[in-house]
């Protein structure tokens, strides 16, 4: 077995890099143009200047035939080597730089020639036409070898034709002068090429910086790679143009923002709409990890300037994390409230224990009755009123969370809500965070209370929730609906600023809205409208007509 080496073959072929290979391009490119440019010169200049050489023997011939000497000599003299016709003829030659002039008559006989020895004898081309009396302009062959020629009839004193005259220009001449015009031509398309050559070098050396002398094999599964992070990654990725117009964005993108294909090219404002997703992307908001909500999502948004103008945006989807975060604040709150519950337990306990061993058993009955008795009433209050059981349980529970808190939670005399919501879970959603809202802003003020209003309208629900807190400055009351707008401190699992914007939302989602204004007393009173929000239904059941008093939820666990 051999242990040399095999050969290397030799490789022909492009270059690799985009700067080489633009550039080879562009020069073979100017070659090509100064080539063609050349031919296209040079074919109208060879019939330029044959027209010129038969034109110029065309003049020669019409003066010579205006000599009154030519035509009385053919008419008085024989055709001879020494006659007036060829002396003439000769003189006019020479004087012209001819190569030949040449008169015959009617009969093709030629009376002058270059050479005396053709004088008598008849020419070697058809001379019919310039004996008709036609001026006759051609390139041909004669005895003189090929020649530019020009033939006219020859008239006498009474103007009648007696012969003609034919001229001729040496073809030979002709070639010359192209010949010697072409290395002009060539010295103009050489510097050309020369200056074609130095800007494509310079166009080259532009694309190699910009390009940052890349093959086109690297640039291509750069693009090939940046296809497949761009639709791999789970975070949605829009990227702006130096004119603020989206240029691109990826799958996650188009499913967070809902936009199609149509969105490339617009600006944010036209594929969007107004809002604040908006204001981020076109950079009229500034900031890290902003909160924006998209629809029922919400979002946290990133925005980076790019060094052409432009700006790529990035989408992170926290609406689960959000729902989660908002569970554990509501789990921790009913474990606090369980845990309240529990030494509330072991007080009744022992008051139990106190009377069974004192043995008041009447007492001890009583006591058991009041004390069941009132959660008993409790549920069942909440639960003739509010007949949707996702919400009824909500509210119980918010009860129970409000009295551990030290907050009165009643529901208005005028709740009335029917089991014929068509999302309930929404309806939740809203009714949880406006309860959760008027909890923090009173506790631990005197006389804490909020009340939960809840009716139907034909299809339409109005929800209200008042409370006895600070409530709301008027030049705030749009700003608390605002994405990441709020005054209280963060939790644990993330920003605040989103739940009164998830409220408006998905009241607008309906048809409807949400407001706030001052309560009658003070505090804040939030007003939800939800247009469409109830299913149709045979007439429902009226409300009670009287009552003696709002329902106090939570009022019982507060003393």
């Amino acid at each position: 077995m051999s242990s040399t080496p095999p050969a290397r073959r030799l490789r022909l072929g492009l270059p690799r890099r985009v700067f080489s290979q633009v550039l080879l391009m562009q020069v073979a490119i100017a070659a090509g143009v100064a080539v063609l440019a050349t031919g296209l010169f040079l074919a109208p200049l060879s019939k330029q200047l044959d027209h010129e050489a038969m034109r110029r023997a065309l003049a020669i011939a019409q003066t010579t035939a205006q000599d009154p000497q030519i035509a009385e000599g053919i008419r008085a003299t024989p055709p001879t080597r020494d006659g007036p016709v060829q002396k003439e003829a000769e003189r006019i030659r020479k004087a012209t730089h001819a190569e030949y002039v040449v008169v015959l008559d009617r009969n093709w006989v030629r009376w002058s020639h270059p050479t005396p020895s053709q004088i008598g004898r008849p020419v070697s081309t058809d001379p019919r036409d310039a004996l008709g009396g036609k001026e006759v302009m051609e390139i041909d062959k004669g005895t003189l070898a090929r020649s530019a020629r020009g033939k006219v009839p020859l008239y006498d004193a009474e103007h009648r034709i007696v012969g003609a005259v034919s001229v001729g220009i040496a073809y030979d001449s002709v070639r010359a002068r192209l010949i010697s015009a072409i290395p002009g031509l060539f010295a103009y398309a050489g510097g050309a090429l020369a200056v074609g050559a130095l800007a494509a070098w310079l166009i080259s050396r532009r694309v190699q910086r910009q390009t940052r002398d890349l093959a086109f094999s690297d640039i291509s599964a750069l693009l090939a790679e940046r296809e497949a992070m761009l639709h791999g990654i789970r975070e949605g990725v829009v990227a702006l143009d130096g004119e603020g117009r989206v240029r691109l964005f990826n799958d996650e993108a188009r499913r967070l923002l809902g936009i199609d294909d149509a969105a490339v090219g617009q600006t944010p404002d036209e594929a969007l709409g107004a809002g604040r997703t908006t204001d981020v992307l076109a950079g009229r908001v500034t900031g890290t990890d902003l909160l924006t909500v998209r629809g029922q999502r919400v979002l946290v948004a990133n925005r980076m300037p790019t060094d052409d103008g432009g700006a790529v945006a990035t989408l992170r989807d926290r609406t689960e994390l959000e729902q989660l975060g908002r569970e554990l604040d509501s789990t921790r709150g009913l474990i606090d409230a369980l845990r309240a519950q529990d030494h509330e337990h072991a007080n009744r306990m022992h008051t139990l224990l106190g009377l069974l061993e004192l043995e008041m058993y009447d007492d001890a009955v009583e006591f058991v009755g009041e004390v069941v008795g009132d959660h008993r009433a409790t549920a069942e209050q909440v639960t003739e009123k509010i007949q949707d059981p996702l919400l009824a349980a909500l509210l119980v529970g918010k009860a129970t969370v409000a009295a551990e808190r030290g907050v009165a939670l009643w529901v208005s005399e005028r709740t009335w809500l029917p089991d014929r919501l068509i999302d309930p879970r929404g309806l939740v959603t809203v009714v949880g965070n406006l309860v959760d809202n008027a909890l923090d802003a009173v506790a631990g003020t005197l006389h804490a209370r909020v009340e939960v209003e809840l009716r139907s309208e034909g299809r339409t629900v109005v929800l209200r929730v008042r409370d006895t807190g600070p409530g709301i400055p008027a030049d705030q009351r749009e700003l608390i609906f605002t994405e990441g707008w709020s005054t209280k401190k963060p939790p644990a699992h993330g920003k605040r600023g989103i739940g009164l914007s998830l409220v408006r939302r998905l009241a607008e989602r309906q048809g409807g809205g949400a407001t706030v204004s001052a309560a009658h007393g003070g505090g804040a009173e939030f007003t939800v409208v939800l247009p469409e929000a109830l299913t149709e239904a045979a007439p429902q059941p009226a409300a009670p007509e009287e009552s003696p008093a709002p329902t106090a939820v939570a009022e019982e666990e507060t003393r």
